[in-house]
């Protein structure tokens, strides 16, 4: 009997979550065998997924053209689905989590896109969306911009379950990594457990080669002496630039600073590959799952790329593979005339755009049903 592809991924260590909510999904049972049958052990959402979901869709009018009636506003109507949503995936997963002792078996639900830099507009969304949801198996993103950082470290603190989103760059990933550890620290000190905090760092993968490949290919359509050169990182820059976040992961929390906080009863905050659909259609369709499989990790990937992977996956551990070549492609880039540091702020840039957008979007829906009420 063949083995699901999926369901192996769990023996190898990591987890793998479904990047995409939808009422529907939950209330036809399909999310339970999406656990049961693939091993599923998590969800995430976005605003432009929830955008998808309430515009594309009748699931939510009902409940819409009601709030409408008692004069609640979009605002308040969209908070209400979402929470309702992303707690009954919860409680769905709530076996799950249990079983795992709290390793597994999240859902997580974005602060207010238009948030991204405010630290005390993101902290006070933060400790309200947590209380809201009121289930400790869901997770509160917040965006990994130099605002976000202490507002990560301030949650953390008080106990709220954070996955760092829009992460692109590995300076900014060695920071996210420390706002985690100051707030386990600072919660310590405080007299708190931390034995029961959970967090993942979102490190987005695609949008980098989407970026940099048109960059390379005109080096490599000029034919100069650095063609060989940018042949070797076509392709290759987002697998690289995560191959070497793990390395960076190991180291700290392999550390003895680490030991004293596991001591304690600390988890690691476990990188998470978000951004995993292939743009590319010369790339394989699972390209950035199958390079990135390794311990206590976390793919959260879109419903067509999960059955993909169902489809033709070959799971194995592959995250310290090929090291000193993802070592060569990025020492590569600047020889190359690419500075990776600016092109992941301008995606971290953009990413803010690309989720305030379909949020704004989001709210027009919203109003226009709630006139038809």
């Amino acid at each position: 009997m063949t083995i699901n592809p999926l369901k192996k991924l769990e023996t190898l260590g990591q987890s793998i979550w479904l990047d995409y909510i939808r009422r529907d999904l939950i209330t036809d049972g399909n999310l339970h065998l999406l656990i049961e049958n693939d091993g599923l052990s998590g969800m995430t959402s976005n605003p432009a997924i929830f955008e998808k979901a309430i515009a594309d869709s009748n699931i939510y009018d009902t409940d819409i053209r009601k709030m409408a009636s008692e004069n609640k506003n979009v605002n308040t109507i969209y908070e209400a689905i979402s929470q309702h949503d992303v707690q009954k995936a919860a409680d769905v997963f709530r076996p799950l989590y249990e079983k795992t002792c709290g390793e597994d078996g999240f859902v997580s639900l974005e602060v207010n896109p238009h948030l991204a830099n405010d630290t005390d507009g993101t902290i006070a969304e933060g400790r309200r969306l947590w209380t809201a949801l009121n289930r400790p198996n869901v997770l509160i993103k917040v965006p990994a911009t130099v605002e976000g950082l202490p507002a990560i470290r301030q949650l953390i603190s008080e106990g709220i379950n954070v996955n760092v989103t829009l992460l692109f760059g590995l300076p900014r990933y060695r920071e996210v990594a420390e706002a985690f550890l100051e707030g386990l620290e600072d919660r310590l000190k405080q007299g708190k457990p931390v034995n029961n905090i959970a967090s993942v760092a979102s490190f987005f993968l695609s949008r980098i080669d989407t970026l940099i490949d048109p960059l390379l290919e005109k080096i490599i359509a000029s034919d100069n002496e650095k063609k060989e050169m940018a042949k070797m990182a076509l392709g290759e820059v987002a697998i690289s630039s995560a191959r070497a976040a793990y390395q960076i992961y190991k180291k700290v929390f392999g550390s003895a600073r680490f030991k004293k906080l596991e001591e304690k009863g600390a988890r690691v905050q476990r990188l998470l590959w978000a951004s995993t659909s292939n743009k590319n259609p010369k790339y394989s369709d699972i390209k950035y799952i199958e390079a990135l499989i390794g311990p206590n990790t976390v793919d959260t990937v879109p419903p067509q790329t999960i059955d993909a992977y169902r489809d033709h996956g070959d799971p194995k551990s592959r995250i310290e593979q090929d090291i000193k070549k993802a070592n060569q492609v990025l020492d590569s880039l600047p020889e190359l005339g690419i500075d990776i540091d600016n092109i992941t702020q301008q995606l971290e840039d953009e990413g803010i755009v690309k989720f305030n957008e379909p949020f704004d979007k989001l709210m027009e829906a919203l109003a226009k049903k709630s006139e038809k009420q």
